[in-house]
């Protein structure tokens, strides 16, 4: 997972854990993935405005 070892998560996990707090966690961790849900959404389907390509043609 991104060069990274089972070492360096788990000291990443408690470094969140002791900023955040645990009962916040779980909220950061729902907006990230509605997040890059929508990322993900817009580049499979991108609307008309986000494409300039098309204009010049």
């Amino acid at each position: 997972m991104f060069g990274l070892g089972w070492p360096e998560v788990s000291v990443i996990a408690i470094v969140a854990i002791l900023i955040f707090g645990p009962k916040k966690i779980p909220e950061l961790g729902t907006a990230l993935g509605k997040t890059l849900r929508g990322f993900k959404e817009e580049m499979k389907t991108p609307s008309e405005e986000t494409n300039p390509e098309q204009d010049k043609q």
